[in-house]
């Protein structure tokens, strides 16, 4: 098998000897090409470019950003099955590493290592769904999840501590969301919800669809608003029109400690396994996509991709 591997230099939880450990130990399995990713974008053209080659896989030593880039690059290609591209493998390198635990790999960069050599030598392959998000002239894969409003808002802000060399840590998250949460506008809700065959909901603070659960980490533990969410289903959907303490906290509760359970309450919007919904916007909202903040927009319409993408796991 003819492999590339793309490394983030800067993945937060790798260091340049595990990534020479890691380098060696796929290259005894694999014909292994490694690159170094530089730039915003540069895993996509990457990816891009061993599928314009003729690779037979494609690995990914990074966060979730660096897969995010790596899977879009994958699929803008005119490759019209996830079989006629090349098989992703993921290793987790980033300080959540959602969309790798939410397919049963390890955390740690050096068991998920060990997990994906497995795998390899069984070639044992999922093919997974994906969620898509079409804003103006604009469209981006993704792979767990996505979400306009306060949740977006708070990787905006952490995003800006990043910058000014502070690590995203899970505490950083954590302290950030309760500082924001604080400050934010919680009396003129922004956006409204359509789709085909869905009931519209006006008045939405917040909304995350995901593509699959858990939607994100606190260190090991699982949050899960839309825990019904799979690879194998269309997308889900949790609104609020509420960010109340009185909505929020038996919320957050739930999320957190009763994880195969939907959320329950008056001012809580969902959907589950859609194929499309749009959420408009009165006013700019922020918005995120796998864990990176991609601006602030007014209309994005949300679809699901069935059977998009290949992974060796």
């Amino acid at each position: 098998m003819r492999a590339m591997l793309l490394v983030n230099p800067k993945a937060t939880t790798t260091n340049s000897r595990t990534r020479d450990v890691l380098i060696r130990a796929l290259g005894a399995a694999v014909d292994l090409t490694v690159e170094e990713t530089g730039y915003r974008g540069h895993a996509a053209a990457l990816a891009g470019k061993a599928t314009a080659r003729g690779f037979d896989a494609v690995a990914v030593l990074g966060g979730d950003g660096t897969v995010n880039e790596t899977v879009n690059g994958l699929l803008n290609t005119p490759a019209t099955s996830a079989t006629e591209r090349p098989a992703l493998i993921v290793i987790p390198g980033g300080s959540a590493n959602v969309f790798a635990r939410a397919l049963g790999l390890p955390n740690d960069p050096v068991e998920a290592t060990g997990a994906v050599l497995e795998a390899l030598r069984e070639d044992r392959r999922r093919i997974v769904s994906l969620g898509h998000a079409q804003w103006e002239d604009e469209g981006r894969y993704f792979t767990f999840c996505s979400g306009m409003g306060y949740d977006a808002e708070v990787i905006r802000a952490v995003e800006g501590l990043r910058g000014s060399g502070r690590k995203a840590t899970p505490a950083r998250y954590v302290n950030t969301a309760l500082r924001h949460y604080v400050a934010t506008d919680k009396r003129t809700p922004a956006m409204t919800l359509t789709g085909p065959g869905i009931p519209s909901a006006h008045g939405i603070f917040m909304a995350i669809i995901s593509n699959t659960s858990p939607w994100t980490y606190v260190g090991t533990q699982p949050v899960t608003p839309t825990p019904w969410a799979s690879f194998e289903t269309g997308l889900d959907l949790l609104g609020l029109q509420r960010l109340g303490l009185p909505t929020m906290v038996p919320l957050i509760r739930k999320i957190l400690t009763e994880s195969d359970r939907l959320p329950s309450g008056r001012h809580l919007v969902q959907l589950h396994d859609e194929a499309a919904f749009t959420l408009t916007a009165e006013r700019p909202v922020a918005f995120q996509l796998d864990g990176d903040y991609l601006g602030e927009r007014e209309s994005i319409t949300f679809r699901a991709t069935p059977n998009a993408l290949q992974v060796l796991v």
